[in-house]
């Protein structure tokens, strides 16, 4: 199995709120330094054979899903990569 990981993310110019106030959070609880903060969403698709198995076309069709259905692309941006599945941990 490949594992395709698509990270969506506020574009830039869009306020995030949740980020802001986990900013602000962290000196409260000894974490200095930390300029700036941007949440976002992580989906990891489990795709049929392996990584090297998936070609332009199966890449093409998670980018129309991302850009369709997984992000707001009003508001935000998103990329696709592709990962080995077997003994990846986070």
């Amino acid at each position: 199995m490949a594992r395709v990981v698509v990270d969506v993310m506020l574009k830039p110019e869009i306020l995030d709120p949740q980020g802001q106030a986990v900013q602000r959070a962290l000196p409260r609880l000894g974490f200095e330094g930390i300029a700036d903060v941007r949440q976002g969403k992580r989906f990891e698709l489990e795709v049929e054979g392996s990584a090297d198995e998936l070609d332009d076309a199966a890449l093409a069709r998670i980018r129309e899903m991302a850009e369709t259905f997984l992000a707001n692309t009003v508001i935000e941006d998103f990329t696709v990569r592709v990962e080995e599945s077997e003994g990846a941990t986070a």
